[in-house]
């Protein structure tokens, strides 16, 4: 007999828009529609929809007693076991709408850190995934289980059995918590440190560093395979990609680069993920380039490029060159494709444009650096420990004269060009 994929959920989808919200906050067609996208991801089936419209969100119920009770309906008619709702709830209004409809509730935060908690494969990403579950947490102990708010006095007045320290429940949780969180961030620090120690390798081989970012679902991994050969599993749902994955890639005879994928962004990313993830995130810091990968044939990509762009602001890397790369392209709806300096369109999934964005990333990185072949005389091979120390050598053979090829900034060039094969001196710009 064959056994289909069953899905975890039957989901009712809630949402409010205000003007007493941040714009970011509200609920809206867009968001909602990606919302029902992350409950797919997620592994639900969404089987309803209702979005309400009000001056302030209500204290207790956020959509109102009267949407309460028609969501109520809507629960029981579609036979839903959850509710979803596209804003942050307070863990207060989470507990009385779990009474209100008979089923789970749960906010668009808690689904995105039960999606990442699915997908985080390596040590590092689970380690970032509990912390951030726990940060989630903690403040939602009194909401989500009654029973811990039960005092275990010493009065004597209490029930058989209640007899203890003096401390609640909610109390002893909150505790453990803390330590789990504290413990969680002293391994994040070690996997930082481990990831310091790498970078400054890197930094000592002079190997630039290429961080891929953009919105979730942009074709991040798909690029990067697309450069690398990487063979990332690269599918069309939300979040797909959360370890970070880095691979050497040659852009041109005389530039090799670390090329990393990150973690896709998203409107209202939870903000202990974006502490969480930092670990991770902190590479964009060090990155000598961006590319920031945008889905230029969803409608809304403008705002999805404007959400990264904030986000890449948060984590303080706005200062790091970047390179639009419009990707897609085979699938844009416009008639005129986004163009500009430091802007390539792409397809990662069929190639088209590949050779441009790697011209694009070698004109961001020149420094000058050439692949030479160098022919050193004998007496003269003290420079060769000079070449070890200023350029990346990377073949040495002994014969009539020390042959040498290597990658050399201009300085070194400099110092061996009497030695350099078929060296021509670079006419100046009135030269030519």
């Amino acid at each position: 007999m064959e056994q289909q994929e069953k899905k975890r959920d039957r989901v009712v989808l809630a949402g409010l828009s205000s003007p007493c919200l941040d714009a970011s906050e509200n609920a809206s067609e867009e968001t909602m529609e990606e919302l029902s996208a992350l409950v797919e991801t997620a592994g639900g089936e969404v089987v309803g929809m209702a979005l309400q419209n009000r001056p302030a969100p209500d204290p207790r119920t956020f959509i109102g007693e009267g949407k309460a009770a028609e969501l109520r309906e809507l629960i029981a008619h579609e036979e839903a076991t959850m509710a979803i709702f596209d804003n942050d709830l307070s863990p207060s209004q989470m507990r009385v709408l779990t009474e209100e409809l008979k089923v789970q509730v749960l906010d668009r935060s808690g689904l995105i850190l039960d999606i990442f908690a699915q997908r985080a494969r390596t040590r590092e990403g689970r380690l970032q995934v509990e912390l951030a579950q726990y940060q989630y947490l903690l403040p939602r102990l009194t909401g989500m289980w009654t029973h811990l708010e039960r005092q275990a006095g010493t009065s004597g007045k209490g029930p058989i059995g209640s007899k203890g320290p003096g401390e609640t429940q909610l109390e002893t949780d909150r505790r453990h918590i803390r330590r789990k969180i504290d413990k969680l961030k002293e391994e994040l620090e070690a996997v930082r440190r481990v990831r310091g120690t790498q970078r400054r390798q890197r930094i000592k081989n002079e190997v630039p560093t290429v961080a891929i970012v953009g919105y979730t679902n942009a074709g991040k991994s798909t690029l990067l395979n697309t450069l690398t050969g990487a063979d990332i599993p690269a599918n069309d749902r939300l979040f797909d990609t959360l370890d970070t994955t880095s691979r050497l890639l040659r852009v041109s005879d005389a530039l090799e680069v670390v090329i990393s994928d990150t973690v896709g962004f998203i409107r209202k990313l939870p903000h202990q993920l974006i502490d969480a993830f930092k670990a991770t995130l902190e590479e964009l810091e060090y990155a000598d380039l961006l590319l920031h990968v945008i889905d230029v044939s969803d409608p809304v990509w403008r705002d999805q490029a404007a959400t990264v762009d904030a986000l890449i602001r948060e984590l303080g890397a706005e200062q790091i060159p970047c390179l639009r790369v419009f990707n897609k392209s085979d699938l844009f709806w416009g008639e005129v494709r986004p163009h500009g300096e430091d802007e390539v369109n792409i397809s990662a999934k069929t190639g088209e444009g590949i050779g441009a964005l790697l011209a694009a990333i070698d004109r961001k990185l020149d420094r000058g650096r050439r692949r030479v072949t160098i022919h050193l005389p004998y007496d003269k091979g003290g420079l060769l420990d000079l070449l070890y120390r200023e350029a990346k050598v990377e073949t040495v053979e002994y014969g009539g004269t020390i042959d040498v090829v290597a990658v050399c900034d201009l300085r070194s060039i400099g110092q061996m060009r009497a030695y350099i094969e078929d060296w021509t001196e670079p006419k100046e710009d009135w030269e030519l």
